[in-house]
């Protein structure tokens, strides 16, 4: 099993809000701060087979990125510890080809992999019908998305579910 973090941003950037995880992406390789070197950050957009073909790699832990219906207002960012059984519980069917994740997930016992612990950074979207970027409270939503993954990085809280990895160098002098 690999000791890498995915970072894994999904969406449809053509969908509006969809595109959020995307954003948050490019946010985290944009920054000032760089990520320890155990971290990949990866922007899967629509290809959730990839993202599913990735993960048999062997990861220790997945931090999806992703617009995330909730009760809550626009923009509003929320992190949630998710397990294979939220995934395996779902009627979404799975599509190698399709494009939602909970689906690709879903299927990737299919394939042979396992499920790392998994963390979804969301933001409530508030447009998701046709159309490139995001609205203004999912603008707003990138930076603290982007907060909430370093700090999930720094505290690792996957290390109390048994998967504790020290991050190699980081790189910061």
């Amino acid at each position: 099993m690999s000791e890498q973090v995915l970072v894994a941003g999904i969406g449809n950037i053509f969908l509006g809000d969809d595109g959020f995880g995307s954003e948050v992406v490019r946010h985290l390789q944009a920054a000032d701060q760089p990520l320890p070197a155990d971290v990949r950050v990866v922007d899967y957009g629509i290809r959730g087979v990839h993202l599913c073909y990735d993960l048999l790699d062997g990861y220790a832990v997945l931090i999806l990125l992703d617009a995330l219906p909730t009760a809550g207002p626009p923009g509003e960012v929320t992190v949630l510890s998710v397990s294979a059984e939220d995934f395996a519980s779902s009627d979404a069917g799975y599509d190698p080809h399709g494009m939602n994740p909970v689906a690709v997930l879903a299927g990737l016992p299919a394939l042979g992999g396992t499920l790392p612990p998994t963390y979804v950074v969301g933001a409530q979207p508030l447009e998701l019908g046709e159309g490139i970027g995001l609205s203004e409270p999912l603008r707003r939503a990138v930076p603290v998305a982007g907060a909430a993954v370093r700090e999930l990085l720094a505290e690792r809280p996957w290390a109390a579910r048994g998967v504790d990895h020290q991050p190699a160098a980081s790189g910061k002098g």
